[in-house]
C-alpha cells in the first residue's frame, strides 16, 4: 500500500510519539527513518540513561524567537502524562536531580516502549529508507523514497536538527522549509562544551577530568552547577547551560566558590581567627586539591602577593583582589565543540509560519513540522525530550 493517511519522516522522539498517537486515532500511518535503527538519539540521551522528562517543564525553560509558541503543546501534554505511559510499561522512573526523571540503567526501555506503542497503534515502520523528494500540494503529499513512491494526505517532518551527525542528524527539515519559502532562524550548536585557546587549553588539559561546583555567568545566563575541565576546554552542566547564551567573542565569568557568599569577608574572618594560615591553605580547604594548586598559579592579584604568606600579612586590598579573582574569573572561549557533541540545535524553523495548535504550515496545511527542527530549544535536564513528546502529541491530535 503506497497511499497513507499520514506519513511521518523521522523515527526519533517526536516522530514516534506523533506516529503512535495518530495511529490510535485510526489513521493509517507510515513512519520512515533513514538510518538502520529508531530512536538512536534517545538511546544516548542522559548519559545513556535517558532523561526522559522534567516534572518542572514549562515555557520558562525554553528559548525561541516566539516564546509563546510552545505554551499550548506543553499544557496539553504534561510530564505527568508521559510518566503515566512509562509506568504502564513497567519502567521505574529514577529522579537523579529535582524533577529530572531517568531510566534506572539504560535508555533502551524508552525506545522499546515507543516501538511497542507504534506496533499496537498499527504504525508501519520502514527503516533505512531515504526520502529524496517531497512534493506538497493542495490535494496531498507525494514522496520519492529509496523504497518507491509514497502518497499521503498529511506529512509530518520530525527529522530533528543538526546535533550529533554521527547519529544520523541532517539538515533535511531546514532544507525543505527553505525550499517552501519558510524562514529558518540560523541554527547553532546548543548544550555544547566550550573550547579554549592557548594557554588556557593546555592549563585545563593538565586538569582534564576534574570537576567542581561553580557558578558560570554568560550574558543573561547564570548557572550554579558542576563544571568539568577537559582536554579541549570546559564542559559539565554549568557550561552546557551557559552555552545557550554564548556567542563567539563573548567572555564567561566563573565564581569558583559559589558556596562562599562573601569571599573577602570569609578571608578577613580567617585572618582574624587563624592569622598564621596561608591563602593557599584557605583555598585548598574549599576546592579540589589539583584545582586549588593550579589557581595559585593562575591568580596573582598583586606583584607583592604570595600564596604562602600568612593571612596576617595580607592587606585588605590584597584580600579584595583575591576575592574578585575567585568570584569573577574571566575566560574568552575560542569556540564550541560544535555539532559533533551538541545535545540540541538552537534556532530552527521560524514558528511564525506554523500553527501552535497542530504544527501545520500555514501556507501548506497538509505539512507539519515537530520537535527539534523548530525554533524551540529547551534547557538541560529533560525539557527537550518533553518538548518532543508534547509537540508530537499536539500534532497527532489534528491529523
Amino acid at each position: 500500500m503506497n497511499h497513507w493517511d499520514v506519513v511521518v519522516i523521522g523515527a526519533g522522539a517526536a516522530g514516534m510519539m506523533c506516529a503512535l498517537h495518530a495511529g490510535y486515532r485510526g489513521r493509517r500511518v507510515l513512519l520512515i527513518e533513514h538510518t538502520k535503527r529508531a530512536g538512536r538519539k534517545i538511546l544516548m540521551s542522559g548519559g545513556g540513561r535517558c532523561n526522559f522528562t522534567n516534572m518542572a517543564t514549562g515555557p520558562q525553560h525554553f528559548y525561541s524567537a516566539n516564546p509563546h509558541f510552545c505554551k499550548s503543546a506543553l499544557k496539553r501534554y504534561t510530564p505527568g502524562d508521559f510518566v503515566e505511559m512509562v509506568e504502564r510499561h513497567g519502567i521505574e522512573p529514577v529522579e537523579k536531580a529535582p524533577g529530572q526523571l531517568f531510566c534506572a540503567d539504560s535508555s533502551q526501555p524508552i525506545v522499546d516502549m515507543l516501538l511497542t506503542e507504534c506496533s499496537w497503534a498499527g504504525v508501519e515502520l520502514r527503516l533505512s529508507t531515504r526520502v529524496d523528494e517531497v512534493d506538497v500540494h493542495e490535494a496531498g503529499v507525494r514522496l520519492a523514497t529509496s523504497g518507491g513512491e509514497v502518497v499521503a494526505d498529511r506529512l509530518v517532518v520530525a527529522t530533528g536538527g543538526l546535533s550529533i551527525p554521527t547519529l544520523g542528524a541532517t539538515g533535511f527539515a531546514f532544507d525543505l522549509a527553505r525550499r517552501l519559502g519558510l524562514a529558518v532562524v540560523t541554527p547553532r550548536p546548543a548544550l555544547v562544551p566550550l573550547t579554549l585557546g592557548e594557554p588556557w587549553k593546555a592549563r585545563m588539559a593538565a586538569l582534564s577530568g576534574l570537576a567542581s561546583e561553580v557558578e558560570v555567568r554568560c550574558r543573561d545566563g547564570r548557572y550554579r552547577e558542576p563544571l568539568l575541565l577537559t582536554h579541549r576546554g570546559l564542559s559539565g552542566p554549568s557550561i552546557l547551560k551557559a552555552s545557550n547564551h554564548w556567542w563567539p567573542g563573548d567572555e564567561i565569568a566563573i565564581d569558583w566558590l559559589p558556596a562562599v557568599e562573601d569571599i573577602a569577608a570569609s578571608l578577613r574572618q580567617a585572618r582574624a581567627e587563624t592569622p598564621s594560615r596561608t591563602p593557599a591553605g584557605w583555598l585548598g580547604e574549599r576546592l579540589p586539591k589539583r584545582l586549588s594548586q593550579a589557581m595559585t598559579e593562575w591568580l596573582v592579584p598583586e606583584a607583592s602577593f604570595d600564596w604562602q604568606m600568612r593571612l596576617s600579612n595580607c592587606s585588605n586590598r590584597q584580600i579584595e583582589a583575591l576575592a574578585a579573582g575567585l568570584s569573577h574569573f574571566r575566560l574568552k572561549p575560542a569556540g564550541s565543540e560544535g555539532w559533533r557533541t551538541a545535545e540540541v540545535t538552537m534556532g530552527g524553523i521560524d514558528t511564525a509560519a506554523l500553527s501552535s495548535k497542530d504544527f501545520s504550515v500555514k501556507s501548506h496545511p497538509r505539512l507539519h513540522f515537530v520537535g527539534e527542527a523548530l525554533d524551540v530549544t529547551g534547557q538541560l535536564g529533560g525539557h527537550n525530550l518533553q518538548w518532543a513528546w508534547a509537540s508530537g502529541v499536539a500534532c497527532a491530535a489534528a491529523l
